[in-house]
């Protein structure tokens, strides 16, 4: 069966309960963000191509309160954030903010680093259902969750949410080292229920994509708990491979190429590698577009064939798959009433997305499970809403 999620109030709980055993008194803001799941559009974003992720009901939760103090201080409850579940520094101007260790922090300190203003020392307690190394983008939870909850302890806010995911953005950029797109804090932030959010990656336009007629339908994801084997230098020679397509085409980027492009790359001589990593991204990015059209139409057989499509390109042409992942959507394309199934995130490890009947769900995976020689988790996922505060009482 699939893991059942606790709610939003559940998590809550958690960690109001935590912050009155550790800092005594009550939590006097509360803030949450939720992981996400793309469904389609996969090593497009810095192609400056087009995403289409969902907001997943799992959350990363914030509980704290301000004091008179100098100290900022944060427990983390979450099992994989290493020997150290706790730190503190010297709150202040948030110029004088520098990264160090736990590296788990550093998420944190980035999101106050870069929040439109100071903010006064506080304590708080960190609680997360979204699972780490999974590629559903905990990461992003954590810095969309602390930005709103440093807008509810400080009654500031940008003026537009798309301000709040470019701040968290640049702390992951700047104190984390991790240098990634805009995707997941986007969706983090901006996730809307019942909808999917289609993202141009150029200009950073949004469209909400409601899910229309998808009572019958479900997504199911397959964590395949095979961490990511996607090394940096293996990520950067895909990128590389895209931008050196782009110059020899005489274009910006990706985006603005199409199959007779592919072709034109074979005639100049580009290698193989370089012919295949851009046909993916060109054919993604239109595969992304149509996806969004067969979902706004509710035409899950059309949308479940791209997803496909996607993943086989993923496998083929860009080969970021991996034999988990590999296996895990295989096995789901067996099962009568799977509409379609991919690999989802950066590769070679972490999840997969399955677009299914509801009622073909205990079939699917009591069928991944049979075939997959590793131990998956399952989790059943409706398009959920983005970062808000939540009320204490």
């Amino acid at each position: 069966m699939a893991a059942s999620l606790p709610d939003v109030d559940s998590v809550k709980a958690k960690a109001l309960r935590a912050f009155a055993e550790n800092f005594g008194g009550q939590a006097a803001v509360c803030a949450y963000a939720p992981g996400r799941v793309n469904l389609i559009g996969e090593h497009t974003d810095y192609n400056e191509g087009f995403v289409l992720p969902m907001a997943l009901p799992m959350v990363t939760v914030i509980a704290g309160r301000s004091h008179g103090g100098k100290k900022t201080r944060v427990l983390s409850l979450n099992d994989v954030v290493g020997a150290t579940n706790e730190f503190e520094f010297e709150a202040g101007s948030r110029t004088d903010i520098k990264p160090g260790e736990p590296k788990w922090a550093n998420y944190i300190k980035g999101c106050i680093a870069n929040f439109i203003c100071d903010v006064p020392a506080f304590n708080a307690v960190i609680v997360s259902t979204v699972p780490a190394g999974a590629g559903l983008s905990s990461s992003a939870a954590l810095e969309v969750a602390t930005y709103t909850f440093l807008e509810t302890l400080s009654g500031k806010k940008p003026e537009k949410p798309e301000q709040k995911a470019l701040a968290c953005q640049k702390a992951e950029h700047d104190f984390a080292g991790v240098p990634c797109g805009i995707m997941d804090q986007f969706i983090s932030a901006m996730g809307k229920e019942g909808c999917a959010l289609l993202l141009d990656c150029r200009d950073l336009v949004t469209k909400q994509i409601p899910m229309l007629h998808i009572d019958n339908y479900v997504f199911l994801i397959t964590n395949s708990n095979a961490p990511h084997k996607l090394s940096s230098s293996a990520y950067c020679e895909r990128r590389d491979c895209c931008y050196e397509a782009a110059k020899m085409l005489g274009k910006k980027s990706l985006r603005d190429a199409n199959m007779n492009d592919i072709l034109a790359l074979t005639s100049r001589n580009a290698s193989d590698c370089i012919v295949k990593r851009a046909r993916h991204v060109v054919t993604e990015i239109q595969r992304t577009l149509n996806a969004a059209v067969a979902l706004e139409k509710g035409d899950f057989q059309q949308f479940g064939r791209l997803m496909n499509e996607s993943h086989d390109s993923l496998r083929d042409d860009y080969e970021v798959s991996s034999k988990e992942l590999d296996s895990l959507v295989s096995a789901a394309r067996e099962v009568d009433g799977v509409l379609g199934s991919r690999l989802t995130g950066a590769g070679f490890g972490g999840c997969t997305v399955t677009l299914l009947r509801k009622d073909a769900v205990d079939k699917a995976i009591q069928h991944m499970k049979a075939k997959y020689p590793g131990t998956p988790a399952f989790y059943i996922a409706t398009p959920s809403g983005g970062a808000r505060e939540i009320s204490v009482n």
